[in-house]
């Protein structure tokens, strides 16, 4: 494909910085990727990774020449950096962030652009609780969210670069307004992270607990996968989002408060509708049919505890032509196996599965 950018300079290239690239580099999108920062060491494992094509030592020697500059750093240092790159950008450029909180930045860098100039926030919703380059990963995006938050003023030219390097990486485009996403992004990915941490915390501080803690399950592990991030990353996140993460903790006080009065009470038939009606909400996410999410088809496969069992039915699929849209580990027990629930887009290709697998004498049912 003949590239959409001339060059592309990454400002950060971490894990979502990296990918970035390597999706860029990949896909042929840009004719150049230039990744820029201070660390040569981490620059120079991007450029063997495939991340970049070259790399600089400064983010205003990255600006130049540059028709898209990806500031891909923590929160707190994207407007320093784009206050340090807007003296050596050419006329037309366009920059983007991926930062996880927004009415801040895009109301500052608003402010901020000379002329000629556009700054259209971002913000993919992908990640891992892994850091850095050696992290990074060409299909990060592939099917994950990708908001964009322009403001009134937002050039529509502006706008249409950054969809278009969303969607050539693969993700879902979403437009948004900085405020609703700020609040809507407190609710379904700040809030949980904090919870994980704080749960971690509360628990190695309960007397004993490097007697129980070597107990922890799968049920353990999973709720508090999140709190292995970036603490660097996840600090800003909360200090500049802490308006919104407020208004949500007051929310999720009042629901524990109120559950645990319920227990308190001994009133089981309150405390089974609670629980009935998250497991509800739980249980339609990756199938609802309104929002953005489309609707999936979904099977559940009960599989044995052993090496490569995953990869074993997942390559029967794909030989098949048959392409999983999601993927969800639900109930593992070492040395007895698990459940795993897969998920398609169109209801032929789940049908088609189930005989697949049940032809290769796999336990499987449909949802």
């Amino acid at each position: 494909m003949n590239p959409e950018f001339k060059r592309v300079t990454i400002i950060g290239v971490g894990l979502i910085g990296g990918s970035l690239g390597m999706a860029l580099c990949r896909s042929g999108l840009a004719k150049e990727v230039i990744g820029a920062g201070s660390r040569l060491k981490n620059l120079s494992v991007a450029v063997e990774m495939g991340a970049v094509n070259r790399i600089v030592s400064s983010p205003e020697e990255g600006a130049v020449g540059a028709d898209l500059v990806v500031i891909a750093t923590p929160v707190s240092a994207t407007i320093p950096v784009l206050k340090k790159i807007l003296p050596y950008l050419t006329p037309g450029a366009v920059i983007t962030d991926v930062g996880s909180t927004k009415a801040a930045i895009t109301g500052q860098a608003e402010k901020l652009l000379p002329e000629g100039i556009s700054f259209v926030g971002g913000h993919p919703m992908a990640g891992s609780e892994r850091a850095g380059v050696r992290a990074a990963d060409p299909y990060l995006f592939e099917n994950a969210f990708y908001l964009i938050t322009p403001n009134a003023g937002t050039p529509p030219d502006a706008l249409k670069k950054v969809k278009m390097l969303a969607e050539g990486v693969g993700a879902k485009v979403v437009e948004i307004e900085p405020e609703l996403h700020d609040f809507a992004i407190a609710a379904v990915s700040h809030l949980p992270h904090m919870l994980a941490a704080t749960l971690v915390n509360a628990v190695a501080g309960m007397p004993d607990s490097e007697k129980f803690l070597p107990l922890a399950a799968g049920g353990f592990r999973d709720t508090t996968r999140v709190a292995a991030g970036n603490p660097v990353m996840w600090r800003d996140i909360f200090v500049t989002n802490r308006v919104c993460m407020q208004e949500v903790l007051r929310f999720f006080r009042a629901e524990l408060d109120y559950f645990e009065s319920l227990i308190a009470g001994e009133k089981e038939e309150a405390v089974h509708r609670k629980l009935e009606r998250a497991r509800e909400v739980r249980s339609g996410l990756s199938s609802r049919t309104k929002g953005y999410l489309p609707c999936l088809y979904e099977i559940v496969v009960t599989v044995p505890d052993r090496p490569g069992i995953i990869a074993g039915f997942t390559s029967y699929l794909a030989e098949a032509g048959i392409n999983i849209s999601d993927i969800e580990i639900l109930r593992v027990r070492e040395g007895e196996g698990g459940t795993v629930k897969l998920a398609f887009t169109a209801e032929k290709e789940r049908d088609a599965a189930v005989r697949i697998l049940r032809e290769k004498k796999y336990m499987v049912h449909k949802k």
